[in-house]
């Protein structure tokens, strides 16, 4: 299992970038945390996510 945004989730052996898009995040306005460290954009499609991980999910809201 991987904790994503504090909720227990079965996405262990995903690709970050496909969690991501079967979740429907707009990839340009959100910034991707594992186990307190920020996953940089270009790895997206490389990051595997495992048993254990601890992913946060932030997105960028704007507006004045």
């Amino acid at each position: 299992m991987v904790k994503i945004n504090g909720e227990e989730v079965q996405a262990a052996g995903k690709i970050l970038i496909e969690y991501l898009q079967e979740c429907n995040y707009p990839l340009k306005r959100i910034a991707v945390e594992c186990n307190g460290l920020i996953v940089p954009k270009s790895q997206y499609g490389i990051k595997v996510l495992c048993d254990g991980d601890k992913i946060e999910i932030v997105s960028f809201v704007g507006g004045g």
